[in-house]
């Protein structure tokens, strides 16, 4: 079985549902209030567990109740959580509405997460020991950093998503394997609003690109070989908050799985497309037959 181990946040999600989200200075009425688990790092380790494989986390969550919550949701999905922190700090929280088109705009406090700035003893042997390393940008650099770092030195698969999207450091992209942005986080990182484009430019620093394109599916590039799309399924989307971590989680399985790239994307893109279809970001990630039901469809 892929043992994957995911370096990232944790998060409350506190979302709000409303008819269209406010504008600067306005105020509007919401018909649903939820808090959801939630967090890059703890999404994309729900979702590769529900999608098969082994999963790690290393992380932190605050000595409060948010924190009990978060742990006992990774832990009842299946997520190892030895080296998740419980740290004297509020847990991290991310602030979302929603609209009833499923957009979202997010407003995220780290809290215990920014305490995860360094390796821990027992972390570097973590992620030698797996086959895959998923890593985002809700923890300070210096961490995902050393996890790169660590990854590139045990000959581990480095996926790296680009969110909140920042300037990356040239040591980050030189230890990153695979970089999955989605088309606002690469037009960021590059200046270049094209997918195809900004994809190519990425190519100078990393060898592998996907650029996750919502309903339009993915689109891959790598060094040397003409860049591949694959089509999204057709589905009316409910909630997008955490498809894009869905479509990390499930593509770092089918890449551990050995799946051909064109296979990985397309399965990857059956599991975002059941996620949206569901309110909440880890509350609508799918299980593993859901997806292999939804891919062979």
């Amino acid at each position: 079985m892929t043992h994957i181990v995911v370096l990232g946040s944790t998060n409350m999600d506190l979302v709000a549902y409303v008819e269209k989200a406010p504008q600067l200075g306005e105020t509007v009425t919401g018909r649903e209030f939820r808090t959801v688990p939630g967090g890059k790092g703890a999404n994309q380790a729900i979702a590769a567990a529900r999608a098969g494989a082994t999963v790690s986390m290393i992380g932190a969550v605050g000595n409060d109740a948010f924190g009990t919550r978060l742990r006992s949701t990774l832990d009842h999905s299946g997520v190892g959580t030895d080296h998740l922190r419980t740290v004297e700090a509020h847990s991290g929280t991310a602030h979302i509405v929603v609209d009833d088109e499923g957009g979202n705009a997010i407003v995220v406090i780290p809290g215990a997460n920014g305490t995860v700035d360094h390796l821990v003893p027992g972390d570097e042997g973590l992620i030698a020991s797996a086959d895959a390393l998923l890593l985002q940008l809700e923890i300070p650099m210096a961490a995902v950093v050393a996890g790169a770092r660590t990854a590139r030195a045990h000959g581990v698969r480095t996926i790296l998503t680009p969110a909140p999207a920042r300037p990356l450091p040239p040591e980050l992209m030189a230890a990153t394997d695979l970089l999955v942005p989605n088309e606002h986080e690469a037009a960021t990182l590059t200046g270049l609003t094209d997918p195809r484009g900004a994809a190519a430019s990425l190519l100078d620093q990393v060898p592998e690109v996907v650029v996750t394109l919502g309903s339009a599916g993915s689109l891959y590039a790598a060094r040397g070989s003409d860049p591949l799309t694959v089509p999204a399924p057709r589905v009316t989307a409910v909630d997008s908050t955490g498809a894009g971590d869905t479509f990390v989680g499930a593509l770092a399985v089918a890449l551990g799985e050995a799946r051909p790239m064109a296979e990985a994307l397309a399965w990857a893109g059956a599991a975002a497309a059941l996620s949206v279809q569901r309110p909440g970001a880890s509350a609508s990630m799918p299980y593993r037959p859901e997806i292999e039901t939804r891919f062979t469809s």
